[in-house]
């Protein structure tokens, strides 16, 4: 019998694999910091960096001190890796309830042109929890097949705790 949530799940973790060595080409690599009326172009190097080390480029201390934000807020916010069952996730993110989660998600991580496509988000967000079982949004952006990306910092500060709770709250594999 064929079985659409099975089917759903085996091709996300084959889109996730097949296509993971090849991130480097259809990844992001770009990403458009927007805080209220503030916006800055930073290198998805450089928040790596900022995310592995703590070290702030030029460009990023910049926009931080523009916005009035503590570097180790934004780190938090941007590279917290949260728990989660990448499988499980992966089946969620493909019913109708995945459906609401992803365009929740799509207020803070969109395209050039304000729209992000939900396929392309589930995939990013798969992707991100299938390689360890941990995501960030830092994750999903490095994850996001267009060569720019933008993350509206407002609305991230609103909803990262309601993101948390509700990825906090799949099972984690044994």
């Amino acid at each position: 019998m064929f079985s659409l949530t099975r089917y759903s799940l085996t091709l996300s973790i084959l889109i996730a694999f097949v296509f993971n060595p090849l991130k480097g080409a259809i990844a992001s690599d770009t990403i458009i910091l927007k805080y209220s009326l503030l916006r800055q172009s930073i290198p998805v190097e450089d928040l790596t960096i900022f995310c592995e080390t703590g070290e702030t480029s030029s460009d990023l201390s910049h926009f931080l001190r523009l916005a009035n934000q503590p570097s180790e807020k934004v780190k938090n916010t941007l590279c917290r890796q949260i728990p989660v069952n990448g499988v499980m996730l992966s089946k969620i993110l493909n019913n109708p309830f995945g459906g609401v989660v992803l365009d929740v998600f799509s207020e803070v991580v969109t395209t050039p042109s304000e729209k992000a496509s939900r396929e392309s988000l589930r995939g990013a967000v798969i992707t991100s929890a299938l390689k360890d079982n941990n995501i960030s949004i830092m994750e999903v952006a490095q994850n996001y097949p267009t060569t720019e990306l933008h993350i509206n910092g407002d609305r991230l500060m609103e909803i990262y705790s309601q993101l948390e709770g509700i990825l906090g709250s799949i099972p984690l594999p044994k």
